[in-house]
Protein backbone atom coordinates (compact mmCIF):
# COMPACT_ATOMS: atom_id res chain seq x y z
CA UNK A 1 0.00 0.00 0.00
CA UNK A 2 1.46 3.34 -1.00
CA UNK A 3 1.29 6.31 1.34
CA UNK A 4 -0.87 9.22 0.22
CA UNK A 5 -2.39 12.20 2.00
CA UNK A 6 -5.60 10.36 2.82
CA UNK A 7 -3.99 7.19 4.14
CA UNK A 8 -1.50 9.23 6.17
CA UNK A 9 -4.34 11.18 7.78
CA UNK A 10 -6.06 7.90 8.66
CA UNK A 11 -2.92 6.36 10.16
CA UNK A 12 -2.14 9.56 12.06
CA UNK A 13 -5.42 9.10 13.89
CA UNK A 14 -4.89 5.36 14.28
CA UNK A 15 -1.47 5.82 15.87
CA UNK A 16 -2.72 8.57 18.18
CA UNK A 17 -5.72 6.46 19.18
CA UNK A 18 -3.38 3.78 20.55
CA UNK A 19 -1.82 6.29 22.93
CA UNK A 20 -5.19 7.86 23.76
CA UNK A 21 -6.74 4.52 24.66
CA UNK A 22 -3.72 3.71 26.83
CA UNK A 23 -4.34 6.97 28.68
CA UNK A 24 -8.02 6.28 29.20
CA UNK A 25 -7.19 2.82 30.56
CA UNK A 26 -4.54 4.25 32.88
CA UNK A 27 -6.91 6.86 34.26
CA UNK A 28 -9.75 4.41 34.82
CA UNK A 29 -7.58 1.73 36.43
CA UNK A 30 -5.74 4.12 38.74
CA UNK A 31 -6.97 4.74 42.27
CA UNK A 32 -4.94 7.86 43.07
CA UNK A 33 -6.28 11.43 42.70
CA UNK A 34 -2.98 12.37 41.05
CA UNK A 35 -3.73 10.21 38.04
CA UNK A 36 -7.49 9.75 38.09
CA UNK A 37 -8.42 13.38 38.80
CA UNK A 38 -5.35 15.54 38.08
CA UNK A 39 -4.65 13.53 34.90
CA UNK A 40 -0.90 13.73 35.56
CA UNK A 41 0.09 11.03 33.10
CA UNK A 42 1.09 10.65 29.45
CA UNK A 43 1.27 7.86 26.87
CA UNK A 44 3.05 7.57 23.53
CA UNK A 45 3.92 5.16 20.72
CA UNK A 46 7.48 4.58 19.44
CA UNK A 47 8.88 2.71 16.46
CA UNK A 48 11.43 -0.08 16.59
CA UNK A 49 14.29 2.42 16.60
CA UNK A 50 12.91 4.17 19.67
CA UNK A 51 11.60 7.18 17.71
CA UNK A 52 8.32 8.66 18.88
CA UNK A 53 5.60 8.13 16.28
CA UNK A 54 2.54 9.51 18.05
CA UNK A 55 1.41 10.80 21.40
CA UNK A 56 -1.86 11.34 23.16
CA UNK A 57 -2.97 14.88 24.01
CA UNK A 58 -1.42 14.66 27.44
CA UNK A 59 1.33 16.66 29.23
CA UNK A 60 3.91 18.32 26.93
CA UNK A 61 6.87 18.17 29.34
CA UNK A 62 6.24 14.44 29.78
CA UNK A 63 5.91 13.64 26.11
CA UNK A 64 8.81 15.70 24.83
CA UNK A 65 11.16 14.09 27.33
CA UNK A 66 9.82 10.55 27.07
CA UNK A 67 12.03 9.67 24.06
CA UNK A 68 15.03 10.04 26.38
CA UNK A 69 13.49 7.40 28.68
CA UNK A 70 12.93 5.00 25.80
CA UNK A 71 16.52 5.59 24.65
CA UNK A 72 17.78 4.90 28.18
CA UNK A 73 15.81 1.65 28.32
CA UNK A 74 17.27 0.51 25.00
CA UNK A 75 20.81 1.39 26.12
CA UNK A 76 20.36 -0.52 29.37
CA UNK A 77 19.30 -3.76 27.68
CA UNK A 78 20.97 -5.06 24.56
CA UNK A 79 17.96 -7.21 23.78
CA UNK A 80 14.40 -6.95 25.03
CA UNK A 81 11.95 -9.74 24.42
CA UNK A 82 8.18 -10.16 24.23
CA UNK A 83 6.56 -9.62 27.61
CA UNK A 84 9.35 -7.37 28.94
CA UNK A 85 8.46 -4.09 30.65
CA UNK A 86 11.22 -1.68 31.68
CA UNK A 87 10.58 0.81 34.48
CA UNK A 88 12.63 3.90 35.39
CA UNK A 89 12.41 7.33 36.98
CA UNK A 90 16.06 8.46 37.14
CA UNK A 91 16.21 12.04 35.79
CA UNK A 92 19.82 11.44 34.74
CA UNK A 93 18.76 8.43 32.65
CA UNK A 94 15.88 9.83 30.66
CA UNK A 95 13.48 10.83 33.44
CA UNK A 96 12.28 14.26 34.56
CA UNK A 97 11.91 14.11 38.34
CA UNK A 98 11.53 11.09 40.59
CA UNK A 99 7.71 11.07 41.01
CA UNK A 100 7.37 10.67 37.23
CA UNK A 101 7.62 6.90 36.76
CA UNK A 102 8.04 5.71 33.17
CA UNK A 103 7.36 2.28 31.73
CA UNK A 104 8.47 1.03 28.31
CA UNK A 105 7.29 -2.20 26.68
CA UNK A 106 7.57 -3.82 23.28
CA UNK A 107 5.12 -4.70 20.55
CA UNK A 108 6.28 -7.38 18.12
CA UNK A 109 4.81 -8.34 14.80
CA UNK A 110 1.96 -10.77 15.54
CA UNK A 111 2.63 -14.43 14.79
CA UNK A 112 -0.39 -14.45 12.46
CA UNK A 113 1.48 -12.36 9.88
CA UNK A 114 2.85 -14.55 7.09
CA UNK A 115 6.26 -12.94 7.47
CA UNK A 116 6.51 -13.50 11.22
CA UNK A 117 8.69 -16.06 12.92
CA UNK A 118 7.61 -18.13 15.93
CA UNK A 119 8.76 -15.53 18.48
CA UNK A 120 6.63 -12.85 16.84
CA UNK A 121 9.40 -11.02 15.00
CA UNK A 122 9.46 -10.36 11.30
CA UNK A 123 11.33 -12.97 9.29
CA UNK A 124 14.88 -11.79 8.73
CA UNK A 125 14.33 -8.83 11.06
CA UNK A 126 15.31 -9.05 14.75
CA UNK A 127 14.07 -5.57 15.60
CA UNK A 128 10.93 -5.04 17.67
CA UNK A 129 8.16 -3.54 15.61
CA UNK A 130 7.07 -0.87 18.08
CA UNK A 131 7.26 0.25 21.70
CA UNK A 132 4.57 1.75 23.89
CA UNK A 133 5.46 3.98 26.82
CA UNK A 134 3.65 5.61 29.71
CA UNK A 135 4.66 8.13 32.33
CA UNK A 136 2.64 8.79 35.47
CA UNK A 137 3.26 11.12 38.40
CA UNK A 138 3.15 8.98 41.54
CA UNK A 139 2.06 10.84 44.66
CA UNK A 140 4.93 9.58 46.81
CA UNK A 141 8.13 7.71 45.93
CA UNK A 142 9.90 8.24 49.25
CA UNK A 143 12.45 10.89 50.09
CA UNK A 144 12.65 13.38 52.93
CA UNK A 145 9.13 14.80 52.61
CA UNK A 146 5.67 13.42 51.77
CA UNK A 147 4.91 13.88 48.11
CA UNK A 148 8.58 13.53 47.12
CA UNK A 149 8.90 17.22 46.20
CA UNK A 150 10.97 18.50 49.15
CA UNK A 151 13.23 21.54 49.50
CA UNK A 152 16.09 19.24 48.56
CA UNK A 153 19.76 19.81 47.90
CA UNK A 154 20.49 16.45 46.28
CA UNK A 155 18.59 13.83 44.34
CA UNK A 156 18.86 11.24 47.12
CA UNK A 157 16.58 13.38 49.30
CA UNK A 158 13.81 13.35 46.70
CA UNK A 159 12.91 9.64 46.71
CA UNK A 160 13.92 6.24 45.45
CA UNK A 161 16.04 6.41 42.27
CA UNK A 162 15.09 3.74 39.73
CA UNK A 163 17.49 3.25 36.81
CA UNK A 164 16.16 1.27 33.83
CA UNK A 165 15.25 -2.17 35.24
CA UNK A 166 12.86 -4.90 34.14
CA UNK A 167 9.66 -4.82 36.15
CA UNK A 168 8.30 -7.62 33.97
CA UNK A 169 10.45 -10.16 32.14
CA UNK A 170 8.95 -12.53 29.57
CA UNK A 171 5.53 -11.87 31.06
CA UNK A 172 6.56 -12.62 34.65
CA UNK A 173 6.59 -9.75 37.14
CA UNK A 174 9.72 -9.15 39.18
CA UNK A 175 8.14 -9.15 42.63
CA UNK A 176 11.41 -8.05 44.20
CA UNK A 177 11.50 -4.82 42.18
CA UNK A 178 7.80 -4.24 42.86
CA UNK A 179 8.29 -4.73 46.60
CA UNK A 180 11.28 -2.38 46.62
CA UNK A 181 9.24 0.35 44.94
CA UNK A 182 6.23 0.03 47.22
CA UNK A 183 8.35 -0.27 50.38
CA UNK A 184 9.91 3.12 49.66
CA UNK A 185 6.56 4.90 49.43
CA UNK A 186 4.49 6.29 52.29
CA UNK A 187 1.43 4.93 50.48
CA UNK A 188 2.48 1.47 49.28
CA UNK A 189 -1.04 0.34 48.41
CA UNK A 190 -1.60 3.39 46.23
CA UNK A 191 1.77 2.90 44.53
CA UNK A 192 0.93 -0.71 43.76
CA UNK A 193 -2.42 0.31 42.30
CA UNK A 194 -0.88 2.99 40.08
CA UNK A 195 1.87 0.65 38.88
CA UNK A 196 -0.76 -1.98 38.07
CA UNK A 197 -2.73 0.68 36.18
CA UNK A 198 0.30 1.51 34.06
CA UNK A 199 0.87 -2.17 33.31
CA UNK A 200 -2.78 -2.49 32.31
CA UNK A 201 -2.42 0.51 29.99
CA UNK A 202 0.58 -1.14 28.35
CA UNK A 203 -1.38 -4.33 27.71
CA UNK A 204 -4.01 -2.22 25.98
CA UNK A 205 -1.39 -0.42 23.87
CA UNK A 206 0.32 -3.64 22.90
CA UNK A 207 -3.01 -5.23 21.95
CA UNK A 208 -4.14 -2.24 19.87
CA UNK A 209 -0.86 -2.06 17.97
CA UNK A 210 -1.01 -5.79 17.30
CA UNK A 211 -4.56 -5.35 15.99
CA UNK A 212 -3.34 -2.53 13.74
CA UNK A 213 -0.59 -4.70 12.28
CA UNK A 214 -3.01 -7.62 11.88
CA UNK A 215 -5.39 -5.43 9.93
CA UNK A 216 -2.91 -3.67 7.64
CA UNK A 217 0.33 -5.66 7.72
CA UNK A 218 3.59 -4.65 9.34
CA UNK A 219 5.13 -3.18 6.19
CA UNK A 220 2.17 -0.86 5.62
CA UNK A 221 2.16 0.27 9.25
CA UNK A 222 5.90 0.92 9.15
CA UNK A 223 5.64 2.87 5.89
CA UNK A 224 3.03 5.15 7.43
CA UNK A 225 4.92 5.69 10.68
CA UNK A 226 8.02 6.62 8.66
CA UNK A 227 5.93 8.97 6.53
CA UNK A 228 4.36 10.56 9.61
CA UNK A 229 7.76 11.27 11.17
CA UNK A 230 8.95 12.74 7.87
CA UNK A 231 5.81 14.88 7.60
CA UNK A 232 6.29 16.30 11.10
CA UNK A 233 9.91 17.16 10.28
CA UNK A 234 8.95 18.90 7.05
CA UNK A 235 6.23 20.97 8.74
CA UNK A 236 8.65 22.25 11.37
CA UNK A 237 11.25 22.99 8.69
CA UNK A 238 8.63 24.89 6.69
CA UNK A 239 7.69 26.94 9.74
CA UNK A 240 11.30 27.72 10.68
CA UNK A 241 12.07 28.73 7.08
CA UNK A 242 9.47 31.49 7.40
CA UNK A 243 11.44 33.17 10.19
CA UNK A 244 14.00 35.75 9.00
CA UNK A 245 17.54 34.43 9.44
CA UNK A 246 18.96 36.08 12.54
CA UNK A 247 19.73 35.46 16.21
CA UNK A 248 16.95 36.22 18.67
CA UNK A 249 17.77 36.48 22.38
CA UNK A 250 15.76 36.76 25.57
CA UNK A 251 16.39 36.49 29.31
CA UNK A 252 14.25 35.95 32.36
CA UNK A 253 15.04 34.65 35.83
CA UNK A 254 13.92 32.51 38.71
CA UNK A 255 14.06 34.32 42.03
CA UNK A 256 14.68 31.62 44.62
CA UNK A 257 15.89 28.02 44.54
CA UNK A 258 14.49 27.10 47.95
CA UNK A 259 17.88 27.37 49.63
CA UNK A 260 18.74 31.00 49.07
CA UNK A 261 17.16 34.09 47.58
CA UNK A 262 19.13 34.76 44.46
CA UNK A 263 18.50 35.64 40.85
CA UNK A 264 18.83 32.59 38.59
CA UNK A 265 19.01 33.79 34.96
CA UNK A 266 17.56 31.63 32.18
CA UNK A 267 19.02 32.96 28.92
CA UNK A 268 18.39 31.84 25.37
CA UNK A 269 19.78 32.76 21.96
CA UNK A 270 17.87 31.31 19.02
CA UNK A 271 19.71 31.26 15.70
CA UNK A 272 17.68 30.60 12.57
CA UNK A 273 19.52 29.40 9.49
CA UNK A 274 17.32 28.29 6.61
CA UNK A 275 14.99 25.59 7.89
CA UNK A 276 17.08 24.79 10.98
CA UNK A 277 17.09 26.36 14.42
CA UNK A 278 19.73 26.34 17.17
CA UNK A 279 18.41 27.12 20.64
CA UNK A 280 21.36 27.95 22.90
CA UNK A 281 20.94 28.18 26.68
CA UNK A 282 24.68 28.30 27.43
CA UNK A 283 24.51 31.72 29.09
CA UNK A 284 22.07 30.52 31.74
CA UNK A 285 22.94 30.29 35.43
CA UNK A 286 25.27 27.74 36.90
CA UNK A 287 23.85 24.75 38.74
CA UNK A 288 22.06 25.82 41.94
CA UNK A 289 22.09 24.21 45.40
CA UNK A 290 18.30 23.86 45.48
CA UNK A 291 15.92 21.76 43.42
CA UNK A 292 15.31 24.09 40.45
CA UNK A 293 17.89 22.37 38.26
CA UNK A 294 16.36 20.87 35.11
CA UNK A 295 17.83 17.93 33.20
CA UNK A 296 18.45 18.11 29.46
CA UNK A 297 15.36 16.05 28.59
CA UNK A 298 13.16 18.68 30.25
CA UNK A 299 14.94 21.53 28.44
CA UNK A 300 14.53 19.84 25.08
CA UNK A 301 10.90 19.04 25.78
CA UNK A 302 9.98 22.61 26.76
CA UNK A 303 11.82 23.99 23.72
CA UNK A 304 10.10 21.60 21.33
CA UNK A 305 6.73 22.56 22.79
CA UNK A 306 7.38 26.23 21.97
CA UNK A 307 8.55 25.52 18.42
CA UNK A 308 5.48 23.35 17.84
CA UNK A 309 3.24 26.22 18.99
CA UNK A 310 5.06 28.56 16.62
CA UNK A 311 4.64 26.14 13.71
CA UNK A 312 0.92 25.89 14.36
CA UNK A 313 0.68 29.68 14.24
CA UNK A 314 2.90 30.27 11.20
CA UNK A 315 1.34 27.49 9.14
CA UNK A 316 -2.19 28.16 10.46
CA UNK A 317 -2.60 24.46 11.27
CA UNK A 318 -3.83 23.59 14.71
CA UNK A 319 -3.46 19.81 14.65
CA UNK A 320 0.15 19.30 13.64
CA UNK A 321 1.47 15.90 14.80
CA UNK A 322 4.17 15.76 17.45
CA UNK A 323 6.74 13.00 17.06
CA UNK A 324 10.44 12.40 16.48
CA UNK A 325 10.37 14.53 13.34
CA UNK A 326 9.15 17.55 15.29
CA UNK A 327 12.45 17.78 17.12
CA UNK A 328 14.84 16.95 14.26
CA UNK A 329 15.30 20.52 12.89
CA UNK A 330 15.94 21.89 16.41
CA UNK A 331 19.35 21.76 18.05
CA UNK A 332 19.27 22.48 21.78
CA UNK A 333 22.52 23.55 23.44
CA UNK A 334 23.10 23.63 27.19
CA UNK A 335 26.26 24.18 29.20
CA UNK A 336 27.64 21.51 31.55
CA UNK A 337 27.37 22.21 35.29
CA UNK A 338 24.52 24.63 34.65
CA UNK A 339 20.96 24.89 35.98
CA UNK A 340 19.85 23.37 32.65
CA UNK A 341 22.46 20.60 32.58
CA UNK A 342 23.26 19.78 36.20
CA UNK A 343 25.70 17.21 37.46
CA UNK A 344 24.41 14.11 39.22
CA UNK A 345 23.20 14.06 42.00
CA UNK A 346 21.93 17.66 41.87
CA UNK A 347 18.37 18.15 43.11
CA UNK A 348 15.80 18.47 40.30
CA UNK A 349 12.37 17.99 41.91
CA UNK A 350 11.03 21.43 40.97
CA UNK A 351 13.05 21.89 37.79
CA UNK A 352 10.55 19.75 35.90
CA UNK A 353 7.72 22.09 36.95
CA UNK A 354 9.04 25.59 37.68
CA UNK A 355 12.15 25.82 35.51
CA UNK A 356 10.42 24.23 32.53
CA UNK A 357 7.84 27.02 32.66
CA UNK A 358 10.56 29.66 32.63
CA UNK A 359 12.24 27.93 29.70
CA UNK A 360 8.94 28.26 27.82
CA UNK A 361 8.81 31.94 28.82
CA UNK A 362 12.24 32.77 27.42
CA UNK A 363 11.88 30.74 24.22
CA UNK A 364 8.53 32.35 23.47
CA UNK A 365 10.01 35.72 24.42
CA UNK A 366 12.75 35.28 21.85
CA UNK A 367 10.43 33.94 19.17
CA UNK A 368 7.96 36.78 19.75
CA UNK A 369 10.50 39.09 18.15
Amino acid sequence: MSVDALSLAVFTSLFASVAEEMGVSLQRASGSPNIKERLDYSCALFDGQGRMVAQAAHIPVHLGSMPASVAAALRAFDELGPGDVVILNDPYHGGTHLPDVTMVSLVFEPAGDSRATEDGRAAGDSRPAYFVASRAHHADVGGMAPGSLPLSTELYQEGIIVPPVKLVEAGRRNEGVLSLLTANSRAPGERLGDLEAQLAAHRVGERRMSDLVDAHGLECVREHSEALIDYARRTIEAAVARIPEATYSFEDALEDDGQRQTRIPICVSITVCGSEMTVDFSASASQVPGNLNAVEAVVRSATGYCVHLLAQHLLDQHELPVNHGTFEPIEVVTAPHSVLQPDFPAAVAAGNMETSQRIVDVVLGALAQ
